[in-house]
């Protein structure tokens, strides 16, 4: 089954319990929580402490995408704070695979990311280490970007590694994605998927942005749903 992941990079702040509680009545699979530190990527983010407050308001797993340089340093913390799944961008550090041990270490799952430059075939050492593998299909930094499209080749070639290296591995793609291009994505591969702008800023509300890209992920690629 292909999960959903509402980023809450694009959700109202102000409200932002009401917000996740909407997500999972709706039918979301997990929360994605977006972490900047205005160094590895332009713009800067959520700490902690939005986990925490996230956490209060949903069952749903959450899981962190650390979009930051020296991201050992504050793995523990985002741990602590609820955070089940912890993702890690391949170009953020000399030694990825201490990244993941350490978050194994702490009991969470383990995931790696490459931004639409890396080339893929990078991944393939870390691919038996960790439960999900991310392909960025924006450059990391700003929501509310166009999916690139070559973001599609990209996840078939690690859909192909990760059949022959670790099946069980998840592959999420996270930039653009919307309910134009989601069943494209998921025809490319993708098992999870990460939507923002698509969710929170749909005009019939954070429920109906939910409910269309849940259903056209169920309808496969030729489907054409009534979107919001």
């Amino acid at each position: 089954m292909v999960k959903l992941a509402p980023s809450i990079l694009a959700a109202d702040f102000s409200r932002l319990g009401e917000e996740v509680s909407a997500c999972e009545r709706a039918g979301a699979h997990r929360i994605h929580i977006d972490v900047m530190d205005n160094h590895f990527v332009p713009n800067l983010s959520m700490g902690p402490e939005v986990v925490s407050a996230c956490r209060r308001h949903t069952g749903l797993p959450l899981e962190v995408h650390l979009m930051v340089e020296r991201p050992d340093s504050i793995i523990p913390a985002f741990i602590e704070a609820g955070c089940g799944t912890v993702t890690v961008h391949l170009e953020a550090g000399a030694q990825p695979h201490r990244s993941v041990a350490l978050i194994h270490q702490l009991g969470a799952r383990a995931g790696m990311a490459i931004n639409p430059g890396t080339a893929t075939s990078l991944l393939r050492p870390l691919l038996p280490e960790v439960e999900l593998a991310l392909v960025m299909s924006v450059d990391p930094g700003f929501g509310g970007q166009r999916l690139l499209p070559q973001s599609l080749p990209r996840l078939r070639e690690v859909a192909e590694m990760i059949s022959q290296l670790n099946p069980g591995c998840e592959l999420e793609v996270d930039g653009g994605v919307d309910c134009d291009n989601v069943s494209s994505c998921v025809a490319a591969g993708a098992t999870v998927v990460v939507a923002g702008t698509s969710v929170f800023a749909a005009p019939k509300g954070t429920a109906a942005g939910v409910g269309c890209l849940l259903e056209r992920i169920s309808q496969g690629a030729g489907a054409q749903p009534s979107c919001p």
